[in-house]
């Protein structure tokens, strides 16, 4: 079974630390980060999505996907 993921937030190291710990969960890069700007804020936010492959088991969409 293969899980999807798509985290998002603003552009910072909190982000970073997001992706970072995904990949170290086991999950993997799935394409190329995605930016956008909001031009009345200010702030850029930034989206990653990752997959990850889970053998054996049923996808249950009451959990969490970081409980799968």
């Amino acid at each position: 079974m293969k899980l999807y993921r798509f985290i998002t937030g603003p552009d910072d190291s909190a982000f970073c630390h997001r992706v970072t710990a995904a990949l170290n969960d086991g999950w993997e890069l799935a394409g190329s980060p995605a930016l956008t700007f909001n031009a009345q804020t200010g702030v850029v936010t930034c989206g990653q999505a990752v997959t990850k492959t889970i053998e054996g088991r049923d996808y249950d969409p009451g959990k969490k996907l970081t409980e799968q």
